[in-house]
């Protein structure tokens, strides 16, 4: 497992509908430019907006748009293990592939509880799982001890590294490289598309990306010239992108990159509140990034 999965926004229409044939239209985009793979209902979806009956939707109609072309990654991870453990075995019975389970949060459990909590779903859940390590958002951390021990459980094969700390993700990788109880599949995944370079260079092997929804080209571009270790076409692809990672989470996500895609006349739509519109003043910021930017190109030009 390796390369680009776009966490895909969900396209709303402005009465706050689902926007499925939206939907369909961002897979067929991200197909046509070479993704490796798609998350569904993670965070850039706004999945805790959304209904339980839109998310089954959401599920279903994305499974049936990639048509088997991509691994469909998933997000089931809620602060309930029990639930978690449900929401994984309702992905796998609708076709996905993997399972995007979060760190609990609000609850902040010990470093033991979270290693629980992932052995139980690891255990119960039916579906290959990766790790989702959020702290900004979730509360606690999990550190690279705990996730260790989550990763020599065979069923969990990576882990979304969002924390930041570039710090912490070379101890990770040092440890799981160094663990023979860990097969050598295991992914550590950069969770920022700012330091997919840095991660990578450290050993990491991919990015699940929010500027991706925009533009999947530049981005594959990006992750293949890493992985086939030329590192000196990297940076460049990375100077040139830096400013889109900069000013797509220049406020809370999924706000700015909602705001890029609709610039581009994609399907996007408005976020749901709590989350609000992007400001006038990024407004404009936004306007004038995505006018240095040529979606068509497909790598990073």
């Amino acid at each position: 497992m390796k390369g680009v999965y776009t966490a895909m926004i969900t396209p709303f229409n402005q009465d706050g509908s689902v926007s499925y044939n939206g939907l369909r239209a961002n897979v067929e985009h991200q197909l046509e430019a070479g993704i490796n793979g798609l998350l569904f209902l993670g965070t850039t979806a706004e999945t805790p907006t959304l209904t339980a009956e839109e998310q089954a939707k959401i599920l279903k109609t994305g499974i049936q748009s990639v048509c088997g072309l991509v691994p469909v990654m998933v997000g089931t991870g809620t602060n309930s293990t029990a639930t978690t453990i449900e929401n994984t075995k309702r992905a796998a019975d609708a076709g996905a592939n993997i399972a995007l389970v979060v760190a609990p949060y609000y609850n902040k459990p010990q470093q033991e509880g979270i290693y629980q909590h992932f052995a139980e779903v690891a255990d119960k859940g039916g579906l290959p799982i990766v790790v989702y390590n959020i702290p900004g958002r979730s509360g606690v951390n999990i550190e690279p001890a705990t996730l260790e021990r989550i990763a020599e459980h065979p069923r969990v094969v990576g882990v979304k590294e969002a924390s930041g700390n570039v710090a912490q993700m070379a101890d990770i990788l040092s440890r799981v490289n160094g663990n023979e109880k860990i097969g050598e599949g295991f992914t550590l995944f950069s969770g920022d598309d700012s330091l997919t370079l840095s991660v990578m260079a450290l050993g990491g092997r991919g990015v699940i990306s929010v500027i991706s929804n925009l533009y999947p080209g530049a981005m594959v571009h990006l992750v293949d010239e890493c992985l086939e270790g030329d590192f000196a076409k990297a940076r460049d692809c990375h100077n040139y992108l830096f400013p889109l990672m900069q000013a797509a989470f220049c406020e809370t996500n999924p706000a700015p990159i909602k705001y890029l895609m609709n610039l581009a006349g994609m399907a996007a739509g408005p976020c749901k509140l709590p989350i609000a519109e992007v400001s006038k003043a990024n407004q404009k910021r936004l306007t004038q990034v995505f006018a240095k930017y040529n979606l068509r190109s497909p790598g990073c030009k």
